[in-house]
């Protein structure tokens, strides 16, 4: 099916959502429940139930369709899903792999909250919803020093269903944070994704994703059911690449996704729009992705 969307054309800069210096700190109230009591991380063995069978379309189709919406995004856009309950990845397009940006801060969240419970709910709460640079590296430090935090925020990867994603505990580019420049593919992301909402004390963390600001409202956004969050930033040629995790749910279950875009322009602007495209068809689509539940 053949599918076509405009693509924004923009010359404003737009700031990293990963430079401390970019941002204004704010402060977002949030619905989510008190903090249950911490949990260790466990094997997901056992958490997960087997998805359902569904009438899901078929993979070949998925990716013919991905396709024709790739060939006219203006640039390089992918997607992964993978069924909350288990079973095979699904990866679409060329964009596979690449820097999480603040996509990371979901698992960073997860792992404050263990450690420092409801002390750390304002800082996961504002790092979530808006997206603060300032209160993702509060989080970042009370887990310890670097090697520490790295190990506990995998930790929460590896509970998820993750196991090969490493954490980056080293400021490689000196104006951004350590652990917003970690390498995370999409596959990957979309495993996680689909785990994450089977962690009882990752609950509060999936609410503060739908709640996110109205500005930051792309892509996943576009989806009626969606819990999410962003990320964003500058490669070191100067383009930005765009991308999200999520939750979404179907008529089916639930899914884990990642998407992400890399506009030929280099501009966030186009990078939003060409995800909110991949959100609407995505959207087309809900009631055919692969999906499952949890026990």
């Amino acid at each position: 099916m053949a599918l076509a969307f405009c693509v924004l054309v923009s010359g404003c800069t737009i700031a990293t959502d990963d430079d401390p210096a970019s941002e204004t700190p704010v402060v977002s109230e949030t619905s989510a429940a008190a903090v249950p009591p911490a949990i260790p991380p466990t094997s997901d063995a056992g958490m997960w139930t087997t998805a359902p069978a569904v009438e899901t379309l078929p993979a070949a189709d998925l990716a013919a369709e991905f396709g024709a919406l790739e060939s006219t995004a203006g640039g390089p856009i992918g997607l992964a899903l993978v069924p909350v309950g288990g079973g095979p990845s699904t990866v679409l397009g060329t964009w596979t792999s690449g820097v999480a940006w603040s996509t990371v801060k979901v698992p960073l969240a997860v792992a404050a909250l263990r450690r420092g419970g409801d002390a750390a709910l304002a800082d996961a709460t504002t790092a979530i919803e808006s997206s603060d640079n300032a209160a993702a590296e509060a989080l970042w430090g009370s887990l310890g020093d670097f090697a520490a935090a790295g190990a506990a925020v995998e930790s929460v990867l590896r509970q998820g269903g993750d196991a090969a994603t490493a954490v980056q505990r080293e400021r490689i580019r000196p104006e951004f944070s350590a652990f917003g420049q970690t390498e995370w593919s999409t596959q990957d992301q979309a495993t996680f994704a689909a785990g994450l909402s089977c962690i009882p004390d990752a609950a509060p963390v999936v609410e503060m994703m739908n709640s996110v600001v109205p500005e930051q409202q792309w892509g996943l956004a576009k989806l009626s059911d969606a819990a999410y969050k962003g990320g964003w930033g500058p490669s070191v040629r100067g383009s930005y690449d765009v991308r999200q995790v999520g939750i979404v749910t179907t008529v089916a279950g639930r899914v884990g996704v990642a998407i992400a875009a890399q506009p030929n322009s280099g501009s966030f602007t186009d990078g939003t729009a060409m995800l909110d495209a991949v959100g609407r068809w995505l959207e087309s689509r809900s009631a055919q992705l692969p999906a499952g539940h949890c026990l």
